[in-house]
């Protein structure tokens, strides 16, 4: 047999598996892709990767650490020379989970090991990871929600580009903060690709 019509039949067939099971998740986006320039073969990964979304568990992140969980001591607890290596550490095991850490040099070491103790790893969130896709945390969004430009406040002043902040001018007028260079500078891994 022709391993070109075995490779086709075996997508075909795998295609029917993955669309049979999502069948109970169905919704528009099963529709809404326009997956006709796809192969055959990149259609079923992204049926294969909608599966995997569907049935992966929500846990708060700090479980998400096998064999135990992600335990931190307090901040109150940990001297400030030990911070900065602290940070790393937890800069690395997250993005090995795929979370990646944005728009952190607005904040004091402290601050920052404060986020992600009480706002990220406490988090429930999908437990997965997708070859290529990584979670990217916005540090400079942590407010609780309320006003649109309190929320984007840190963001506006020490990361915006120009034109995003005559985009928001346009908006808001004068209330827009004056634009600051974040006091400070880390090297935490970064990933351009895929994100959500």
């Amino acid at each position: 047999m022709d391993s070109t019509y075995s490779s086709s039949a075996d997508e075909l067939l795998r295609n029917a598996e993955l669309r049979t099971e999502l069948e109970p998740y169905a919704d528009e986006s099963l529709t809404c892709v326009n997956s006709s320039n796809w192969t055959l073969r990149q259609e079923n990964q992204y049926l294969s990767s909608m599966l995997r979304w569907e049935k992966a568990p929500i846990l708060p992140i700090y479980q998400w650490f096998a064999p135990d969980e992600l335990v931190l001591p307090a901040p109150q607890t940990v001297c400030d020379d030990l911070l900065p290596p602290l940070l790393n550490d937890l800069a690395r095991k997250l993005y090995e989970k795929h979370i990646v850490l944005d728009y952190t040099d607005h904040l004091s070491d402290r601050e920052l090991y404060e986020v992600i103790l009480y706002k990220i790893l406490p988090q429930n969130e999908k437990k997965i990871e997708l070859p290529g896709v990584y979670r990217h945390w916005d540090c400079s969004r942590v407010g609780d929600g309320g006003d649109e430009l309190e929320s984007a406040r840190d963001w506006l002043t020490y990361y915006a580009s120009d034109v995003q902040r005559e985009c928001w001018k346009t908006v808001y007028g004068d209330r827009v903060p004056e634009k600051q260079i974040p006091r400070y500078h880390r090297d935490f891994p970064k990933d351009e690709s895929l994100h959500y």
